[in-house]
């Protein structure tokens, strides 16, 4: 197997903005910065982003409105930020569930949706002792299916890279190559 796994939907242009997609605890927020800063570009959490839009942290909004509304909360952000260039974009790990938010970064000009793949165990050793920030995370019952139904979103990404027993500047270097950048 291929460390790259690219689809046949990948644009054929080198990219104006990169979106980061994966599983918690793949590397979206350290590797976002990482890539940021080689190319010049500027770096965005969308999770950052609606907790400052909203004074509230996810897990708050997740238990006081409920996921389906923090999703749309979620979408509105992504459609805003995915219309800026020189962007590297990273999404929350279940922004990929919804048909729109995906529809979006997969046909958007100039977006490439690069997904970051880890495997669960690997997930979990990298966000242990992050249960009260992260809503997925404190539902361990359902966390295994959670993962499961959305692995084969997030292949539907341009680009996947397994980046399990990659470090960090290893994976903005293999976006960077995959980029064309």
């Amino acid at each position: 197997m291929s460390p790259i796994e690219q689809s046949v939907s990948r644009p054929a242009t080198p990219p104006t903005r990169i979106v980061l997609t994966g599983f918690m605890g793949s590397g979206k927020t350290t590797v976002g910065p990482i890539i940021a800063a080689r190319l010049g570009w500027k770096f965005i959490d969308v999770d950052d982003v609606i907790e400052a839009e909203t004074g509230t942290a996810i897990a708050d909004i997740f238990a006081q409105h409920g996921e389906t509304a923090f999703r749309d909360s979620e979408h509105a952000t992504i459609l805003r930020l995915a219309a800026q260039n020189s962007l590297i974009l990273a999404l929350g790990g279940g922004a990929i569930e919804r048909a729109e938010t995906r529809d979006l970064l997969l046909t958007t000009p100039g977006t490439l949706l690069i997904h970051l793949e880890v495997k669960l165990d690997t997930a979990l050793a990298r966000c242990g002792g992050t249960e009260q920030t992260r809503p997925v995370l404190a539902d361990r019952a359902n966390l295994a299916s959670r993962y499961d139904r959305r692995l084969p979103l997030y292949r539907t990404a341009h680009v996947s890279i397994p980046v399990d027993a990659l470090t960090p500047e290893q994976v903005a270097d293999a976006v960077l190559h995959t980029a064309g950048l």
